[in-house]
């Protein structure tokens, strides 16, 4: 094939880039399952124990019904092992019946992390199962994890949008509120790569209401900066530059512009604000250098501690599966239960 032919072709992909339903796949891969030939209702297929897993579906106000998994802390799954082999394996369309729910929601000391994964596959893919496990690891008698698959990925029916995506992790969270018994305190917001955008607009929508919903925190694994800067180093499968090209035109993408998320963070929390130079400036006496591990700021004010992290190791999705993951988690749950009493 020529070099014209080529470049017909790419042209006429970015073409297609223009409108919305290729976008779509574009950008959430959501036609990507990577587990195309394994049961996500068969989760001892990763490997957990029987029925630490609980698959079973939350449905949204338009009527979506969004596959999930509630992954049981594994210290509290020995102490009931007995009790949670008898049960049925599989998907369960009553989760209210299930021994692990009722351990959930029976426990006044249960913390539950809502996990929101990034772009492609499901909640079987890649390194995401050992992220659940990382997730818990700090208190194994007591963090549950509640991951799901938003409209359109895996067995979730529809097709994802900004607004879509919104909607269905307001549902996930009027589930663990509502149905599951939990209170915000002891609810951590997970979100990586591409859904820490909808994990921020979930925080920010719930803290933002008549009745404030504060969670005990919300971390951000791999968060893209800018739309640009998205576009410009956007790999399709991780190899494919697709959209490089694009980075000069940001309006085609239906994602708000947030220039700095650290920056934001702390600008919210000073009344008179803070420019991103004066932020630079600071940042300089708060940064510590931890070596071959990367570095860290953290921002301490009356309203929460906000926390920057940066690896000088690691891939994008292994890793969620790192002791840092693990400690942040703990960092999270401990400040909340501080700033409760």
């Amino acid at each position: 094939m020529s070099f014209a032919s080529l470049l017909g072709l790419y042209a006429s992909l970015l073409a297609l880039l223009t409108r919305p339903i290729f976008q779509s796949h574009a950008v959430y891969l959501h036609a990507v399952q990577l587990t195309w030939f394994k049961d996500l209702n068969v989760p001892e297929i990763w490997g957990f124990p029987k029925n630490q897993v609980t698959p079973f579906e939350i449905t949204t106000p338009d009527g979506n019904n969004l596959y999930a998994w509630h992954v049981l802390p594994i210290e509290l799954y020995r102490k009931h092992e007995l009790d949670l082999v008898a049960e049925p394996t599989g998907f369960t369309s009553d989760i209210r019946s299930r021994v692990g729910f009722q351990l959930l929601r029976d426990d006044p000391e249960a913390r539950l992390i809502l996990h929101f994964h990034g772009a492609g596959g499901t909640v079987g893919s890649g390194y995401r199962v050992n992220n659940y496990r990382a997730l818990s690891a700090g208190q194994p008698n007591k963090i549950h994890v509640l991951t799901f698959d938003c409209r359109g990925f895996g067995r979730s029916p529809g097709m994802p949008s900004q607004s879509g995506l919104t909607t269905d992790g307001l549902a996930v969270v009027d589930w663990a509120i509502n149905v599951a018994g939990i209170p915000p305190s002891r609810i951590l917001i997970f979100g990586q790569s591409m859904r820490t955008a909808v994990s921020v607009a979930i925080s920010e929508y719930s803290a933002l209401r008549s009745d404030p919903v504060v969670f005990a925190g919300t971390i951000l694994v791999a968060p893209f900066v800018d739309v640009p800067t998205l576009v410009s180093i956007y790999r399709i499968m991780g190899a494919i530059p697709l959209l490089s090209p694009l980075k000069r035109f940001p309006a085609l993408f239906n994602y708000p512009h947030t220039p700095t998320l650290f920056w934001y963070a702390v600008n919210a929390t000073i009344p008179t604000g803070i420019s991103r130079s004066e932020l630079e400036v600071k940042k300089i006496d708060r940064k510590i250098d931890l070596g071959a591990a990367g570095t860290i700021i953290e921002w301490n004010t009356e309203l929460g501690n906000i926390r920057e992290e940066i690896l000088k190791t690691g891939l994008h999705d292994v890793i969620m599966g790192y002791p840092v993951i693990t400690m942040a988690v703990m960092r999270a749950f401990e400040s909340a239960d501080v700033g409760s009493h």
